[in-house]
């Protein structure tokens, strides 16, 4: 079985394999230096904690809302290493422990800095500041994901602020993205819920768990007991191909399946088949990427991790043998990261092939130039026998899902290259068969009852994070966003950092200069309220209780944790009931 597409072959040096001669151009002569790897979350702790200013960009920087990570510069580095001990992920090596699969991130480090000397200053954005107020501010957060905790820690940090901040969590476990949305192979990522937990666990900080607005109490009445609410509650949507067929048994979304394989409890008894050989994912992101390792990936590779017992299962039982990453335009305009991109390198068992290349000559940095040596790489592979394989094919816009009574394949329009770089239709279409089509192009926000929204964008409408009436720009008093839900789905974890703590400022200021109204119940009024509501809230204890009980059943059979998935059962953990054993 094979992919039929038009493969290009890249051109490199003679007697240089494709791939490898711009990245050994980067590295030679360089200085070895800290590196930060894949695993970055770009959550900028270490820029602050680093005393020669050598890890760009900053948070202060506009560069830094479009960076896929961070880079550390091997010329300014003193090795000194405060930036290992702050760095949430352990994304942050020191040279000496630099292995084989970890030397492209010395290159692409320092490529960082070979198109950018010195971080110009003109690309630095001042900062807001916020004068000390009196308090007790009191805040309500309605999420409890990276963007919830972030908001939190931002109103913690304000000098001379007395505040006060309840958490809404609708699910029995805080995490969000962290726990239900990061790939079960990037464990080190996963350790960011550690630092939001110590967050959630700080004093003037009340979490309710298995609590939801809308259901257990009104949005009106969280803002009748808090000067804000913020809603912080990320995209729990997704946006559709709009294709002829999309509606068929086999034809899924990517945020399904991450739910489902990472033990959502919404999510945890949804099927999938993965009876036939080939899978074609839709998009060409993180998230697909993520998928397509999943996949196709060696199933012994994610006995050590927490992946939900029940997708371990079905996983060992697929028949898969082949992944499609299908992009509507070129490699060069690609959505993945270069770190997730050479991961896919990475995988024991596993070919990654790719339709097209791209001149590196034509790249306008360095960095995009090691990114297109990696993707000629792919490109110029041939498969092994035997092995499975992943396949990103490029120039192909989806028109229709195919099958009768179930997915059965997918038909492309074939585009092709311009002049001026960008795509048309060539006029030409591909049927690729396929049992399984996973749509990954885009995460959607919903609305909130009674607040307005942009279906257009799936967010709040906003101004610097509070919330507005998109007809007359007015402000909704006392309404916030933050995260997902205020910017749409772009960035990875530690992006939420910059764009939370800036709606936290925005807070802060309206309830300086008096914009917010003063709560009519006090927080413990609202605290007996949704006790009354929703007998079965849970809090931190009840987390940690719960949180315990997984970490335990994991050790029994050798992995990280075992993933309550059935909420009646995280409910009964939490709270010290008799519960059967997980799995």
């Amino acid at each position: 079985m094979s992919t039929r597409f038009s493969e290009c072959t890249p051109s490199s040096p003679r007697g240089v394999p494709a791939g490898e001669y711009e990245i050994r151009a980067t590295t030679s002569g360089a200085t070895m230096a800290h590196v930060i790897t894949q695993p970055c979350c770009n959550d900028a702790s270490c820029v602050a904690v680093c005393p020669v200013d050598c890890i760009h960009p900053s948070p202060r920087e506009r560069a830094f809302v479009r960076t896929e990570m961070l880079f550390i510069d091997p010329d300014a580095c003193i090795d000194c290493g405060a930036c290992v001990d702050e760095c949430p992920v352990d994304a942050i090596v020191p040279p000496e422990d630099v292995t084989p699969a970890l030397e492209p991130f010395v290159a692409i480090n320092a490529a960082y800095y070979s198109d950018r000397p010195g971080s110009a200053a003109p690309d630095v954005v001042e900062p807001v500041t916020v004068a000390a107020t009196s308090g007790p501010l009191r805040v309500a957060v309605v999420g409890s994901g990276p963007s919830a905790c972030y908001v939190v820690d931002a109103l913690n940090t304000i000098r001379g602020l007395d505040v006060e901040i309840t958490v809404l969590e609708r699910l029995p476990a805080p995490g969000g993205l962290v726990r239900y949305g990061v790939a079960p192979d990037h464990a080190a990522t996963k350790s960011i819920a550690t630092l939001f937990g110590r967050t959630l666990g700080k004093r003037g900080c009340t979490v309710h768990l298995n609590t939801e607005v809308g259901v257990h109490v009104t949005h009106d009445e969280v803002l009748r007991h808090h000067h804000a609410v913020v809603y912080a509650s990320g995209a729990n949507g997704d946006r559709p191909l709009g294709v002829p067929g999309e509606g068929l048994p086999g034809s899924v979304s990517a945020r399904d399946f991450v739910l489902w394989y990472n033990g959502h409890p919404d999510h945890a008894d949804a099927t999938f088949d993965l009876s036939g050989e080939r899978a074609v994912v839709v998009g060409n992101g993180n998230v697909a990427l993520d998928v397509a390792r999943v996949l196709a990936g060696d199933v012994a590779r994610l006995i050590g991790t927490d992946i939900a017992a029940h997708a371990l299962e079905a996983l060992a039982a697929s028949r898969i043998r082949e992944v499609v990453v299908l992009g509507r335009r070129g490699p060069e305009h690609a959505a993945f990261s270069t770190p997730e991109l050479l991961g896919l390198g990475n995988l024991a068992g596993v070919d990654v092939t790719a339709s097209h290349s791209f001149e590196a000559a034509h790249a306008n940095d360095e960095l995009t130039r090691i990114r297109a040596s990696v993707l000629n790489r792919y490109a110029a592979a041939q498969p092994t026998p035997g092995n499975r394989r992943i396949h990103l094919q490029f120039f192909g816009s989806p028109t229709g899902i195919l099958g009768d009574i179930r997915t059965e394949g997918l038909r492309i329009d074939v585009n092709e290259r311009t002049a001026e770089g960008g795509i048309s239709a060539s006029g030409r279409s591909e049927t690729v068969p396929a049992d399984l089509v996973i749509r990954s192009v885009g995460f959607m926000g919903r609305p909130v009852e009674g607040l307005p929204f942009d279906h257009a964008r799936g967010v709040l409408p906003n101004r610097n994070g509070a919330v507005v009436d998109p007809d007359s720009g007015v402000q909704v008093r006392g309404v916030y966003t933050a995260g997902w839900l205020k910017r749409g789905p772009s960035g990875v974890i530690g992006s939420n950092r910059a764009c939370s703590e800036a709606t936290a400022v925005q807070i802060v200021a309206d309830f300086a200069s008096g914009k917010l109204a003063v709560p009519e119940g006090t927080s413990e009024q609202f605290a007996d309220l949704v006790e009354q509501r929703q007998p079965e809230r849970l809090d931190l204890a009840g987390w940690k209780r719960l949180d315990s009980h997984e970490r335990k059943a994991g050790r029994k059979v050798g992995r990280p944790r075992l993933k309550a998935v059935d909420r009646s059962e995280m409910v009964d953990i939490a709270l010290g009931r008799q519960a059967s054993p997980i799995g």
